[in-house]
């Protein structure tokens, strides 16, 4: 009798990819309450989680998430400049040296000493990947609150744009220079904390 094929064992890179986008549902959606599209009632997942896209994944030793951010090249499309250009004062900024961070996700199970720890290993990350290729500077979209903490983690960060009212949300486009000194301003607020981290690719979920 012939026995079944067995699927090829997931790889690290698959199981933090799966891991990530769980963590988004956990996070956007039952938390959250984003109106985004869900695969399979477990994972979120958009129009641009592409091929195209990068996630820098933070795991615990035993490959749980605990924080992770999507990356997405300006040259084309990305969420500023194809659905919130009207906070940007002037162009939207984009270029090879230009990233934008989206899905800035914290494992919601975490304590809240955990989850500050976890918060400044993803930053540091951003940092550490931006001075490792080259990238020179991020945008993003955040709510005030939000904004308010990523302009005190002591990076160059600025306001694109006055504050303004989105739908529901109150949103501002924001714009961060990395450069050399950038680990040391954030060494200097207490943030900086380099961890090992995961660059996936993504190529979808099997």
């Amino acid at each position: 009798m012939l026995s079944s094929p067995q699927p090829a064992p997931l790889s690290r890179n698959d199981l933090a990819l799966r891991a990530m986008f769980e963590a988004r549902k956990r996070v956007f959606v039952d938390l959250l309450k984003w109106q985004v599209p869900v695969l399979d009632g477990r994972f979120e997942l958009d129009q641009f989680d592409t091929p195209d896209a990068e996630y820098l994944i933070l795991t615990d030793a035993a490959g749980n998430h605990r924080a992770s951010a999507r990356l997405l090249r300006t040259e084309g499309s990305h969420i500023l400049a194809d659905l919130f250009s009207q906070l940007c004062d002037g162009p939207v900024p984009s270029g090879p040296t230009c990233r934008e961070i989206t899905r800035f996700c914290l494992e919601p199970g975490l304590s809240a000493r955990d989850r500050r720890e976890a918060r400044n290993q993803l930053v540091s990350a951003l940092a550490d990947h931006a001075l490792r290729c080259g990238i020179t500077e991020y945008t993003g979209v955040a709510s005030p609150g939000w904004f308010g903490q990523i302009t005190e983690f002591g990076w160059d960060c600025r306001a694109l744009g006055e504050m303004r009212q989105v739908g529901n949300h109150r949103l501002v486009a924001l714009h961060i220079r990395i450069d050399a000194l950038t680990p040391g301003a954030l060494t200097a607020t207490g943030i900086y904390r380099p961890a090992t981290f995961d660059l996936v690719t993504a190529g979808g979920i099997q």
